[in-house]
């Protein structure tokens, strides 16, 4: 498969899946939504698993791997299900922004990569008075939508930290694989955690909340995995996350047009304050090398 439309695709299925999350989850709770989710991707990758036929290997490296993939998604999934009943679904995509920062500290403490040049830093300080804009909001003073934020923060911490542990032990693995086996893990913790917490079964279901779901067990989970754990194995862990470049942007506008949310002053300037942010992190050092040639080292 061709990295830059596996890169162009997981942007695509990002971009939409926050909103499709808050729609999946209407009328019957997000723990079914999001145990349908995970039991309909499980089933998918078995049977993309017959047709690829990629393996499904069980040594130990492999069975490490299956392990941090399904704990990432049923923490990080589990944390965007429950704070997307309180924020807006463009919301959850500029959080997410913050992803490639926090990869890339993460990245040069486990991998050895070069993250605390003069650019790189600077886009930190920039994208965190973004976040700080976001708190200032007066969506924030609902202690509803606190929660929603940290939880979604939360998640991308775990998501910065299982991309960075992938790409140390991921050992080669076809990401297909590497999908199924954590979907394989998390699937029934999913189910039980629904069971324990909830248990009731929807009565009727919403053609909106349907399709959702479909959409998000196939693209959002099987497909969108493989793709992301794919990239994962061919690109740096911390070019892998300036997937997040794209998709608040995106998110945004299909939050305002689809689902009529509205962005506050403060979130506006905060989202731009992130991108401006990754723009740094990417491209910053360059400029700095410009400006400043010899000088670029920390």
């Amino acid at each position: 498969m061709s990295v830059p439309a596996a890169f162009l695709g997981v942007v695509l299925i990002w971009s939409t899946t926050p909103l499709a999350i808050q729609w999946s989850s209407a009328g019957w709770g997000y723990l079914f939504g999001i145990s349908g989710r995970m039991l309909l991707g499980a089933a998918v990758c078995a049977v993309l698993l017959q047709i690829f036929k990629p393996g499904l290997p069980w040594h130990r490296e492999a069975r490490n791997t299956y392990f941090v993939a399904g704990i990432a998604i049923y923490g990080a999934m589990l944390s965007v299900y429950w704070g997307a009943q309180f924020i807006p679904s463009g919301l959850i995509a500029v959080l997410f922004g913050l992803n490639p920062l926090l990869t890339g500290v993460m990245a040069a403490l486990l991998l050895g990569e070069k993250s605390f040049t003069p650019g790189k830093v600077l886009g930190m300080g920039l994208a965190f008075g973004g976040l700080a804009s976001i708190f200032a909001d007066d969506l924030l003073r609902d202690n509803h939508a606190w929660h929603g934020v940290l939880a979604v923060l939360f998640s991308v911490i775990l998501h910065s930290m299982s991309s960075v542990w992938l790409k140390r032990i991921g050992g080669g693995l076809p990401g297909l694989t590497v999908t199924s086996g954590g979907l394989f893990v998390v699937a029934p913790l999913f189910v039980l955690t629904w069971w324990i917490f909830d248990g009731e079964l929807p009565t009727t279901v919403s053609a909106q909340a349907g399709w959702s779901l479909l959409y998000l067990g196939v693209f959002g989970s099987a497909l969108g995995f493989t793709l992301y754990f794919y990239l994962i194995r061919k690109m740096q862990a911390n070019r892998v996350s300036l997937i997040t470049l794209l998709t608040p942007v995106l998110a945004l506008l299909l939050g305002n047009m689809l689902n009529g949310e509205q962005v506050s002053l403060e979130v506006l300037l905060g989202s731009g304050l992130i991108l401006s942010g990754l723009l740094l992190h990417l491209w910053g050092d360059r400029w700095v090398a410009r400006l400043l040639p010899g000088r670029l080292s920390l």
